[in-house]
């Protein structure tokens, strides 16, 4: 006679690895060949070391803020300690760009999006996984996905410098105000970087975890109400930063490079 095991103790005996009848390769097949690009263009331009940044209107690429290298010239707001040896080994923004990768690698949402794209685990919700072992983020190196609330506060500064960043690039020819494209490029770079920064949930659990009674503390609460508003799509917001950033990383090295010319709208 044979034995039936309880439930929940082995899966499912199908030989089809899954019973879906939609396409669920799209989304890990799409995500892979998205951040494959992404990684490889920031990877190039982060090295690149030139056609960074226009004077004339202090447009600075967000992948070169802020610049510390003695290359950097007046593009150095927060000061230089990277001798231009170093220009083609260590990127011009060492300060910001290990915080950022570390923050954006530890996202919730990233976290998603790469263990079911690169790794397989599992690749699609309903979809057997190829892995025999399954151990969560209790061992090195996954254990370190835990310290991605430490990396929110590092990118929230830097948030801060892409805003003065954005502000900076309110100038004109004679040193004036001034509005040009690569002004309004960078704006709203910046805006969408709030908007995932404040979207995170390490933000919503800071701005009001740990609280017992919200009535007691009304400012916070509605606080957090606005940052679970924005939470709801903090995964959109992960991926159109990603663009947005190539967009304005793009357009200032056509400019730098004086391939075009800003389009200027005041001064």
């Amino acid at each position: 006679m044979s034995t039936v095991e309880a439930p929940g103790k082995a899966r499912a005996q199908i030989k089809e690895r899954t019973l879906r009848k939609d396409n669920w390769r799209i989304y890990p097949i799409t995500t892979l060949v998205i951040f494959t690009a992404w990684v490889a263009y920031a990877t190039v331009r982060a090295f690149w070391g030139s056609a960074f940044y226009v004077p004339e209107y202090h447009y600075l690429s967000p992948f070169y803020s802020p610049c510390v290298n003695e290359i950097c010239g007046d593009a150095a707001e927060f000061g230089t300690f990277l001798p231009a040896e170093t220009r083609g080994w260590i990127p011009f923004a060492a300060v910001s760009l290990p915080f950022l990768l570390l923050f954006r690698l530890t996202c919730y949402y990233y976290r998603k999006a790469y263990y079911r794209s690169y790794w397989a685990s599992p690749p699609a919700c309903g979809v057997a996984e190829p892995h025999k072992k399954y151990t969560g983020e209790r061992r090195f190196p996954l254990i370190g996905q835990n310290l991605h609330r430490y990396f929110w506060v590092a990118a929230f500064l830097i948030s801060l410098i892409n805003t003065w960043d954005a502000v900076l690039a309110f100038h004109g020819k004679d040193g004036g105000f001034g509005i040009g494209l690569g002004t309004v490029i960078l704006v709203v770079n910046v805006i969408l970087l709030w908007a995932y920064t404040l979207s995170c949930h390490s933000c919503r659990h800071i701005v009001g975890g740990r609280l017992k009674n919200f009535s007691k503390h009304p400012v916070r609460y509605w606080m957090w109400g606005q940052v679970s508003k924005l939470n709801q799509r903090h995964g959109q917001y992960a991926l159109i930063t990603l663009g947005s950033l190539v967009v304005a990383d793009l357009y200032i090295t056509l400019v730098a490079s004086g391939t075009i010319s800003d389009l200027r709208f005041y001064n």
